[in-house]
């Protein structure tokens, strides 16, 4: 089977990529059935002249965190280790732990798909250290996760009862790996999945063996890019490999081949499935969690991948297993969703799935106005500073749904413009007037209202494509933020009135 005609224009859709979000570099890799069919660089890898190819090494940010849980997987086909095994049963470097005594133990189930209860601080100074708390200065020697956590990192809310990213958990993770394998981790990483996949030039460590071709990492400030801070990753199992499209395309090729390539074998059929099977949330009508990976559908086609940044770089992983297909995109600019938005459109495009799928408004979709009564209100997410850290600089603490212009729609208190003003939603399926999608230039995403025991609406849940999941609940519109904003505006232009007149009546 071939997938030429599919890929005619990937050319034209890079560089359109390149030239519409202002990137230094680009590269591309596209597999199928275990073969690299498609590999190609654009643009610059350093200035002046060094082009991207292939072989470029980007760094791949949090990609990492698929590796890391290979590794776990590997110790529990070895029966070193159970998903459903306390972490603490196994570290011995620091402790994971709850202020609540009671609190059920994290577990490495918990860690894989975070939903341990950890938030994106080690702790509130971590918001004055570069890229808060996980970053560190070239040269300098980097803090092992033992003296990084020690004694305790500690949850903030209970295991199992929110999702939250967490770089930490991964970390944690990685230090799982050390404690049980009884050897350095990058070491271990090494000798158990980069050199039995043949990726000669990946690495978890500034090493040899990425740092002849290591791409310059480039922000866009005020119109021009320039070189980004190079800095070292203190969570490495979070976030530090450095590794190239040649490179990637070999795991590519595991991953769509039951977890094995041409060169050698890292996982069992079955234990890569277990990876690929969601695990939250359970519902098939919006992307869930697996064990480290994002899962999706394409056209009724199953996907799963994983995206990656650091400043400097971003990158994006996504593979169809059931069709041997899988594509990778990374970039030495920081520009959030380029790659994600690239590869998915060739995966779109070689599975087949057509334009009209991701088409807003749905053709033969009306809008249900009698539903939205039960839909419009407040909606917050569960307490957690530290849980919720990811989402206050974009929402402000809540979002509300409102009838605006003759349409449902979604709005939060955010200094972001758009989001400020709010977004249509639109329906998805005439048969199910709680599911709806947002957009916002190439990005979408589906939104579920949910019903409680009591049968009302009483949550919502939006997925947020590899940035995971946003869950919300009803509350009480006089607890709003907004409202509570205009009438303290309003009080304080009553006072300032008042005054006003009272200095006139001196």
């Amino acid at each position: 089977m071939t997938h030429s005609h599919p890929l005619a224009d990937a050319d034209r859709l890079a560089i359109e990529t390149l030239n519409e979000h202002t990137l230094s570099g680009l590269a591309v890799g596209v597999v199928s059935d275990g073969e690299l069919v498609y590999a190609r660089g654009f643009g610059i890898a350093e200035a002046p002249g060094r082009a991207v190819t292939p072989d470029t090494v980007f760094r791949i940010g949090s990609i990492s965190k698929t590796f890391t849980a290979v590794a776990v997987m590997q110790l529990i086909e070895e029966g070193r280790l159970r998903l459903d095994d306390p972490v603490n049963d196994h570290l011995r470097a620091y402790r994971v732990g709850h202020p609540d005594a009671s609190a059920p133990p994290v577990t490495a189930r918990h860690l894989l798909t975070h939903t341990a209860g950890l938030g994106e601080l080690r702790r509130p100074t971590d918001l004055l250290r570069p890229t808060i708390g996980l970053a560190a200065k070239r040269g300098k020697p980097l803090p092992s996760l033992a003296e990084y956590y020690a004694p305790t990192l500690r949850a903030e809310v209970r295991p199992g009862t929110k999702w939250a990213y967490a770089n930490h958990g991964f970390a944690t993770l990685g230090q799982l790996v050390e404690d049980v394998a009884g050897r350095p981790f990058a070491e271990h990483m090494l000798e158990r999945v980069f050199e039995p996949l043949g990726m000669r030039h990946t690495d978890f460590l500034r090493s040899e063996r990425v740092r002849g071709e290591l791409a310059v990492g480039y922000a866009l400030k005020r119109g021009r890019l320039r070189a980004a801070k190079d800095t070292e990753i203190v969570v490495a199992p979070a976030g530090s490999v450095f590794s190239s499209v040649r490179d990637m395309a070999l795991y590519v090729a595991a991953l769509t081949g039951g977890g094995a390539n041409e060169h050698g074998r890292i996982l069992r059929p079955e234990t890569l499935q277990e990876m690929l099977t969601p695990q939250s949330p359970a519902d098939d009508r919006l992307p869930s969690m697996g064990l480290s990976f994002f899962l999706d559908r394409f056209g009724g086609h199953r996907v799963a991948g994983h995206d990656g940044g650091w400043p400097g770089f971003i990158s994006s992983l996504l593979i169809a297993p059931d069709h041997g297909l899988g594509v990778v995109a990374f970039t030495n600019t920081s520009v959030a969703i380029a790659p994600h938005t690239l590869g998915g459109e060739l995966l779109r495009r070689l599975l087949g799935v057509p334009p009209e799928e991701r088409e807003l408004p749905r053709p033969n979709v009306p809008e249900q106005p009698h539903v939205w009564p039960e839909l419009t209100g407040l909606y917050k997410p569960l307490p957690g500073l530290n849980t919720n850290f990811r989402w206050w600089p974009l929402l402000g603490g809540e979002v509300e749904v409102v009838v605006r212009d003759g349409h449902l729609a979604v709005r939060a208190l955010s200094p972001a413009r758009p989001l400020r003003k709010g977004f249509r939603l639109y329906p998805l399926d005439a048969s199910d007037p709680h599911l709806f999608a947002v957009r916002h230039r190439d990005f979408q995403a589906p939104v579920l209202f949910r019903r409680g025991a009591g049968g009302d609406v009483d949550s919502v849940v939006a997925g947020a494509g590899e940035g995971g999941f946003l869950e919300l609940y009803r509350r009480p519109r006089a607890s709003s933020l907004r409202l509570w904003g205009r009438a303290g505006a309003a009080a304080g232009a009553v006072a300032l009135v008042r005054a006003g007149r009272r200095a006139r009546a001196r």
